[in-house]
């Protein structure tokens, strides 16, 4: 079985985070392994409490885990702190990491900043280098940037900023009123589209975490870049179709759709 790391916040109520990651993993047959970036308090409704992990502790899953169980992809989430940042970009470095998917979580879909000035900068400067891939949304494309986006002549442009930036591929995740669910491949192959239908639906939490957690997996399995990003986002549209709904507030997708029930029949026989 072909293995993943996920290095992300646990979102306590199930939806994103390492729980989002780990499911997503797991329905996508990839055995999967975590370290804990922060603790949060949340559910649908919100997040009432955040308490990161030390840089040391961090380091110790991070070794844990290289050490005994080597991942054949690592996909990282949001990373509040800059000394957090600091770690994982050196154990990266460390154990020649491969097939590394950062989503630069740093803007709310409300438009509110998630980590600070100098959290983005060390992010900048230390851990998208690193990436094979980044999965950033609108929003987050103008921060890496410093541009405007308002329609996909700007995605294309700014995508290819940000390539000849960083140096790694891109992968400019649509919506936020500019291009539905459709996503900008940039990369060493030059540009791609990705057209997906936009699913009606309120329960989105946790779709960044998803699809890169998705492409992470599929390129631990040994596929292509461009084939990962296609069957991942196969997977997002899958699960956010099936049409689960919890939670008082933007609820969590089905991670597990394409899972069959047990089949307990024998058992009674």
């Amino acid at each position: 079985m072909n293995t993943a790391l996920t290095i992300a916040g646990s979102d306590s109520g199930g939806g994103a985070g390492i729980q989002a990651d780990l499911k997503t993993m797991l329905a996508h047959h990839v055995f999967g392994m975590s370290a804990v970036t922060a603790l949060t308090a949340q559910n649908t409704t919100g997040v009432t409490g955040i308490m990161e992990v030390t840089p040391d502790f961090l380091q110790k899953q991070l070794d844990a885990v290289f050490t005994d169980i080597y991942p054949d992809a690592v996909k990282i989430g949001m990373v509040s702190g800059s000394d957090l940042i600091r770690v994982i970009a050196e154990r990266l470095r460390f154990y020649e990491a491969r097939n590394i998917v950062v989503d630069p979580v740093m803007v709310a879909t409300s438009g509110a900043r998630l980590i600070s000035e100098d959290a983005i900068a060390t992010l900048k400067e230390e851990l998208i280098p690193l990436a094979t891939v980044i999965t950033p949304n609108i929003p987050e494309a103008e921060v890496l940037s410093g541009q405007s986006i308002r329609n996909e002549e700007d995605m294309v442009t700014v995508g290819r900023a940000i390539r000849e930036t960083y140096g790694v591929a891109v992968l400019m995740k649509g919506g936020h009123s500019v291009n539905d669910a459709n996503d900008l491949l940039i990369d060493d192959k030059g540009e791609k589209w990705f057209h997906a239908t936009r699913i009606d639906t309120e329960n989105t939490h946790g779709t960044g975490c998803t699809l890169s957690s998705a492409i992470a997996s599929n390129l631990a399995q040994g596929r292509s870049l461009s084939d990962s990003i296609a069957r991942a986002k196969e997977y997002l549209t899958g699960a956010l179709a099936a049409g689960l709904d919890l939670g008082k507030g933007s609820g969590p997708m089905d991670h597990g759709y394409l899972i069959a029930e047990p089949d307990y029949s024998l058992l009674y026989v």
